[in-house]
């Protein structure tokens, strides 16, 4: 099966969210990657540092990627996705009030530690 539009909506989710609530890509595409794909969380991590490679995170990916656990090929293709999220989430952001943004906000941060609390 071809991954590549799945991991190209991973970004658009992850800019989108990113946008709309000022949040990292990582607390989306971290998970994904782990929960969806199977990725170890080095995987998931060196992947995603990948993705904010150019400039960002060069330094924090040398120790990934020297073990092997960074996927570029994963990293672009999400990043394509980011990029047009990114816009698109800021665009309904910028629409909402701020009360609204930080309950959504709230709620997803606790949704997500419970996964990863609980587990699969």
């Amino acid at each position: 099966m071809d991954t590549t539009i799945p991991y190209v909506l991973i970004g658009v989710v992850a800019g989108t969210l990113s946008g709309l609530l000022g949040i990292g890509g990582a607390t989306i595409v971290i998970p994904a990657l782990v929960l969806i794909y199977g990725f170890s969380q080095q995987q998931a991590q060196g992947t995603t540092l990948a993705l904010l490679l150019p400039p960002l995170g060069i330094l924090a990916i040398l120790p990934y990627y020297q073990h092997g656990y960074v996927d570029f090929k994963v990293a672009a293709l999400i990043a394509v996705g980011f990029f047009v999220g990114g816009y698109v989430g800021a665009r309904i952001a910028t629409s909402l009030p701020s009360a609204t943004l930080g309950k959504v906000f709230g709620v997803l941060l606790v949704v997500l530690g419970l996964r990863f609390l609980i587990g699969k």
